[in-house]
């Protein structure tokens, strides 16, 4: 398959551009889009042919469910059953990277749910993702535009390199914003259930929901038999190489130094804070160890470059399970063969 590139500035959306890519939807074919969570791999949610190839290009098992994306929230009312009293309270958080399970209607295509009879549905707030939506005049069926089981795409680059000759179209858009894909939280029943943790954080959804449930696999522990969204059932955002996770502690130093003998030619990615610690190994920066914003923005971006260099074994550095360390330990944990510290 022969992909066209569009590169479109996020800030000065040329429409002629976004037009050729919404025809393509239309059309039944495969859209690579950025949003402000990772970019995504996009076509017609109602066009079950359509989400077939989403499937093939990626590699991906059919009972992982995909996510409807739609460009405004009061269309989601034609696709899933929700109360108004519920509907204020999403109204809160979109746009915006964030991913709500509720119970579908008929008209949703059974290829997107995994048989399921929920949807997980979301409003992005990017321009050209929300732009491309409505030109096309449908909700658009989306994971992220990535092999299944690799790290998620945030540059074009890395979506050029995963998805050129197995899409139609990809948009250039430059970087996104956060870096980790969209928080999904399930309101279909009495106590909201996080499914996935993500840029919205479990303290920003008890404001406005309340109570909350946070399943032992949210912090990537455990295994879940039926996916409800995606990200839930199998390993993910995985490098080739072996990669190894040490768990956040005190003694985090120690743990590396004495268990990094055992291999020939290891690359860390660590803390800026670390770094003195292990000069005489090859290093990459993950961050400095309080902002848990940058490290995940540069998360996938980095475990891509790893897996590209000379190195026989990728250690990399974990961080506290509070706030967005909840959602960079569940992909750290799921991209992980192995766990120093646990």
């Amino acid at each position: 398959m022969e992909t066209k590139i569009l590169k479109i500035n996020p800030f000065d959306v040329n429409l002629e551009k976004i037009n050729i890519a919404a025809d393509i939807i239309k059309l039944g074919g495969l859209v690579v889009f950025p949003t402000e969570t990772v970019y995504g791999l996009g076509a017609n949610a109602l066009n079950e042919n359509a989400v077939k190839k989403i499937y093939k290009a990626k590699g991906r098992p059919a009972d992982n469910p995909l996510i409807m994306h739609f460009d405004k929230l009061e269309k989601i009312k034609d696709y899933v059953y929700i109360t108004e009293e519920l509907l204020e309270k999403i109204k809160i958080f979109v746009p915006g990277p964030i991913t709500f399970v509720l119970k579908r209607k008929s008209i949703v295509p059974n290829i997107i749910t995994a048989n399921m009879d929920t949807v997980a549905v979301r409003i992005p707030a990017h321009p050209i993702a929300n732009k491309l939506i409505e030109m096309s005049g449908v909700p658009i069926a989306a994971p992220s535009a990535n092999l299944s089981g690799k790290p998620s795409p945030t540059i074009a680059e890395h979506v050029v390199e995963d998805m050129k000759g197995r899409v139609d179209v990809i948009i250039d858009g430059g970087n996104v914003d956060f870096g980790l894909e969209s928080t999904v939280i399930d309101l279909t029943e009495e106590i909201p259930t996080i499914l996935r943790p993500g840029p919205i954080t479990p303290e920003n959804l008890k404001e406005v929901f309340g109570k909350i449930k946070i399943p032992d696999f949210v912090y990537g522990k455990g295994k879940v038999d039926t996916a409800k969204a995606p990200g839930m059932k199998y390993r993910h955002y995985a490098p080739d190489k072996k990669t190894i996770l040490v768990e956040y502690s005190e003694n985090r130093i120690n743990i590396i130094k004495e268990k990094i003998k055992n291999y020939k030619n290891p690359l860390l990615v660590i803390f800026e804070e670390d770094k003195k610690f292990f000069n005489e190994y090859d290093i990459m920066i993950s961050g400095s160890k309080d902002n848990y914003y940058k490290i995940a923005v540069n998360l996938f971006s980095i475990l891509r470059d790893a897996d590209k260099t000379d190195n026989d074994v990728i250690i990399i550095e974990g961080v506290l399970d509070k706030g967005l360390g909840i959602s960079i330990m569940n992909r750290l944990r799921k991209a992980s063969s192995e766990i120093w510290g646990e």
